[in-house]
């Protein structure tokens, strides 16, 4: 599968120590999974995995096209102070069960 992203803006939002990256993605075959559009993402701004967080993300229905946005901050220690629990854990992958 290929993921090919075109950022769209980039805005510095020095009040939250972040930037704010609004992309548009096209993909083939499956929708791709949020882990790979921000780790696409973070190799393209040239950040670590741990300081983004993509929210919102949009698929429009009969296309091949993801909208969002990944803010990336400055730190992980500013990510975590700054977004909500549930948006932090839902791009990581789930924990296995053990038994």
């Amino acid at each position: 599968m290929s993921i090919e992203i075109k950022i769209t803006s980039n805005i510095r939002n020095e009040l939250l120590s972040r930037n704010e990256v609004a992309f548009t993605a096209t993909y083939d075959g499956a929708t791709p999974a949020r882990a790979d559009i921000g780790a696409k993402i973070a190799v393209m701004q040239n950040v670590p995995i741990e300081n983004l967080i993509l929210s919102p993300l949009r698929g429009r229905f009969g296309t091949k096209t993801v909208i969002g946005v990944a803010r990336i901050y400055d730190s992980p220690e500013v990510l975590k102070a700054t977004e909500r629990e549930y948006l932090i854990t839902r791009g990581q992958p789930k924990a296995t069960e053990e038994g």
